[in-house]
């Protein structure tokens, strides 16, 4: 798998994103390759925790899937759901790996990958790394819409309508998206540290009392909320509007900064409605 590495060190299968020239952002080929690493760790009964990394300078930029045609006889609007249902399809086996899932992020972490980390049972962070969810400011939506669930409403309609984008991982710890922030010279040894003394407790009791766990909110709706929430996911990707179509132009003409800023003008260069 070229694009990720899978080690097994004693109880603990290590997933490591390995494409550090595109800062980890995930495509389709290291989806898959994702896909498989874990299930490989799933299969294994001599593993026990499952740990999450990045190589080079960030954990993950977020997802980059490249535009592919569509099957034939497929509208766009059935590519474009089968692609981000794969997505959350992805995203959602951490969520369901029966064993303890633990992300250790540095850099940038970003996006869906960020998702990623959020659906995993812990989560530690270098203190340089820096959590965002900017989406909204591409005319984007959100693939797995987990955060109301992890976060809470107030912190989540902050990060997921501003569309933030550094957030440092103090704060993301004060909310309740990081288990805990180490220095960034230490953040793969207490990542292991924490993953051992996962893997030293009884397996069954870990595996029953993370199903437990998990039930309690899938009682609440979670999972049929998540799912809900793709289908807005579609949507906001499949309609075309004026302003996203102008966005779009700008952006393949003139890149994302300038199309950023063609629609930032388009509120600040307004006149103030208070005015006579």
């Amino acid at each position: 798998m070229p694009s990720i590495e899978l080690e097994i060190l004693d109880s603990v299968a290590r997933i490591t994103l390995n494409r550090p020239d595109k800062l980890n952002a995930i495509d389709s080929g290291m989806l898959g390759e994702l896909e498989m690493a874990l299930g490989r760790a799933e299969e294994r009964d001599d593993v026990r925790v499952v740990l999450l990394d990045g190589n080079g300078r960030a954990f993950s930029a977020g997802f980059d899937m490249d535009a592919k045609a569509s099957e034939p006889g497929e509208s766009r609007v059935e590519r474009v759901r089968r692609e981000l249902t794969r997505d959350f399809d992805v995203i959602m086996r951490f969520w369901d790996c029966p064993k303890p899932t633990i992300a250790a992020v540095h850099g940038y972490c970003l996006g869906s990958s960020m998702e990623i980390t959020a659906v995993c049972d812990m989560t530690i962070a270098a203190d340089d790394c820096r959590f965002g969810v900017p989406e909204v400011r591409y005319g984007s939506g959100i693939v797995c819409l987990v955060l109301p669930w992890i976060i809470g409403l107030k912190h989540a309609n902050e990060l997921l309508l501003v569309g933030s984008k550094d957030i440092a991982a103090e704060r993301a710890a004060a909310m309740g998206l990081v288990n805990r922030v180490v220095p960034a010279g230490e953040l793969r040894k207490e990542a292991r540290e924490l993953a051992t003394q996962l893997a030293a407790n009884d397996s069954l009791a870990i595996r029953l009392t993370k199903k437990a766990i998990h039930q309690s909110v899938e009682t609440a709706g979670m999972r049929r909320a998540l799912q809900d929430a793709l289908a807005c996911d579609i949507q906001i990707e499949t309609t075309d509007t004026a302003e996203s179509t102008a966005f779009k132009e700008i952006l393949r003409k003139d890149g994302l900064k300038a199309a950023l800023s063609w629609r930032a003008s388009r509120v600040t260069g307004r006149k103030n409605l208070n005015q006579n």
